[in-house]
């Protein structure tokens, strides 16, 4: 388990860029059970909230901390797969690789952990190729192993399978699954109300920048508190 991380406390947070407030002020104590989801409209600030979590969004003010970590160690446990992963100019193999080595891992150690995840994630044949030339849902299964490979106890997804065909689809909730049972807590942006069922516990709503509620999915799903929650879960545009 995760709880040395834990609880992950947000207090007054607020990102502004260009003098115009994108998300804040914040208000959250979470805890390192299951997966959870942060789902809202376009717009609503997912993807900044995950990223104000994972250190790559200045705070304008407030605090994130995590446990009694301070939040440059923290980081250090964290791993964060983008919409549209980033894939260096290299072969599969060595995008494997490249992570474990910053890690302090020797090559033979790091070739072979990277080689006994392109086996589960299906790539091995792949091993040599360009990353460049994969399809979405390659590289979106390369960049999750990447990720994993270097044992996050948090991993951040923003929007994991959009645009994805129904096998990656099911190929990526199944590591998601499997990272989640393994006791890495996932943190996951979606707008798929099929996979929100799927695989979260609980439900973080997102509306004009700021948390609008938050709980357990199941409560939430049969009868949210807020009528802007009920309205989107029953996909009705909330502005």
């Amino acid at each position: 388990m995760v709880t040395s991380l834990f609880p992950l406390r947000i207090q007054g947070a607020s990102i502004i860029k260009r003098g115009k407030r994108i998300i804040g002020p914040i208000e959250l104590d979470l805890e390192s059970d299951g997966i959870t989801a942060v789902i809202g409209p376009n717009g609503s600030g997912k993807t900044t909230l995950l990223r104000m979590l994972h250190g790559i969004e200045n705070l304008a003010n407030g605090t994130v901390s995590w446990g009694n970590f301070e939040l440059s160690d923290a980081l250090k446990h964290q791993a964060f797969v983008f919409q549209n992963p980033i894939m260096l100019r290299r072969s599969v193999l060595e995008n494997m690789i490249y992570p474990l080595h910053l890690k302090g891992m020797t090559n033979a150690a790091a070739i072979d952990i990277a080689n006994k995840w392109l086996e589960r994630v299906g790539l091995s044949q792949s091993c040599n190729k360009d990353a460049l030339v994969l399809s979405g849902g390659e590289r979106q299964r390369l960049a999750l192993a990447r990720a994993l490979a270097c044992e996050p106890k948090i991993l951040f997804l923003d929007e994991p399978t959009s645009n994805l065909d129904g096998y990656s689809m099911a190929a990526v909730e199944k590591l998601i699954l499997d990272a989640s049972s393994d006791g890495i807590k996932v943190i996951i942006a979606t707008h798929d109300f099929g996979q929100l069922k799927r695989l979260a516990d609980t439900i973080i709503f997102m509306l004009n920048g700021k948390i609008h509620e938050i709980g357990n999915v199941e409560t939430l799903l049969l009868g949210a508190k807020k009528e802007e929650t009920s309205k989107f879960l029953n996909g009705e545009i909330v502005l």
